[in-house]
């Protein structure tokens, strides 16, 4: 979930207990170019303030008309489409001819936005669904599709994003850091080793303290984690690694030749009692097999694998190249 939709829900209730009508509108459905993504909120009260976008402005200030008029949900939750045709689209300076459906509901007692909020603020993911007849919301807890809409209900899955775990603050930490922020996930950097600590200055990531194992540990690792290991320290990556493939991370990666991830089975099966199952789990040498070599192509060749996995594509062992390319590859011929 975007923290800046987070950050709404927590506007609303903010509202709602200062005693003002607040009306919530969800991104439902999207054609073509349009300026956020399905699932996006944002909230508009009574007197016209607004929290959180769907689009550069021009749909905000539609709803805010509406909303200062008591014309829309004001009964029930409604479904509203801007943009449908090129003059529409033009009007709510929708890109390229792109259009968008919102789902409106008028937020009450019964839209649980209090419990939504304790529930998200544990850490949690919620299911939320909001019965179109009657405005009325059930939560409940667990992943699901990011949002599901039929003609009786829209079900959205609230809670935290994607996190990333980096092992290491070295040079290939900072660039898949950064890239991994582009790709908003939650960066977390754990290094005890001070030296290389210190200089870690990539904003918007954070900082974790204490050993490896013990960071995993606390992350609590869901199907929404990734975890890395960078050190090239077996001390400290089979502490991370060790418990991170125990747990539900979608993926878990080690830097290091073919012949180190065969040694580090080795450890993690002897000393660490893990199985094959849990060992078959283990990306390594991290990353798509794609010639990479400076920090930031490897960088790129560790998120372009955790994206594959993340959607469940499986990539294929790639065909080493010949010719000239194997040369500049500095491949055997």
């Amino acid at each position: 979930m975007d923290n800046v939709d987070l950050q709404v829900f927590r506007t609303v209730r903010d509202w709602r207990q200062a005693g003002h009508r607040v009306v919530l509108a969800t991104v439902t459905r999207t054609w073509g170019s349009a300026p956020r993504p399905v699932g996006s909120v944002v909230a508009v009260r009574g007197d016209g303030l607004v929290a959180g976008s769907v689009s550069g402005g021009c749909i905000e200030d539609d709803l805010i008309e509406r909303v200062r008029a008591t014309s829309i949900a004001a009964d029930r939750p409604e479904k509203v489409c801007y943009g449908v045709t090129g003059d529409e689209a033009a009007r709510f300076g929708l890109p390229c001819g792109g259009s968008l459906e919102l789902v409106v509901e008028t937020v009450t007692a019964r839209s649980a936005i209090d419990e939504l909020l304790a529930r998200l603020e544990r850490g949690g993911r919620v299911r939320r669904t909001l019965h179109l007849a009657d405005g009325r919301v059930e939560l409940a807890a667990g992943a699901g599709e990011l949002l599901l809409l039929n003609d009786a209900t829209l079900v959205t899955t609230l809670g935290p994003g994607f996190r990333l775990l980096l092992i290491g603050a070295g040079q290939l930490t900072h660039y898949l850091a950064m890239m991994a922020l582009a790709l908003d996930y939650e960066v977390l950097i754990c290094d005890p080793r001070e030296e290389y600590a210190a200089a870690w200055a990539v904003a918007g990531s954070t900082r974790v303290s204490g050993m490896p194992d013990d960071a995993v540990t606390a992350l609590r690792p869901d199907a929404h984690t990734a975890v890395v290991a960078l050190t090239h320290d077996p001390k400290l990556d089979d502490l991370a690694l060790m418990e991170a493939l125990q747990s539900e991370a979608f993926y878990v990666g080690a830097i290091g030749s073919q012949a180190n991830q065969r040694k580090r089975c080795e450890r993690l099966k002897q000393h660490f009692g893990l199985d094959d199952a849990a060992l078959a789990r283990l990306h390594g040498p991290v990353g798509l097999k794609n010639g990479a070599r400076t920090p930031p192509e490897i960088a790129v060749s560790i998120l372009a694998e955790m994206t594959a996995v993340r959607y469940g594509y499986r990539i294929l062992p790639p065909v080493p190249p010949s010719g000239p390319a194997a040369v500049e590859a500095g491949c055997a011929v």
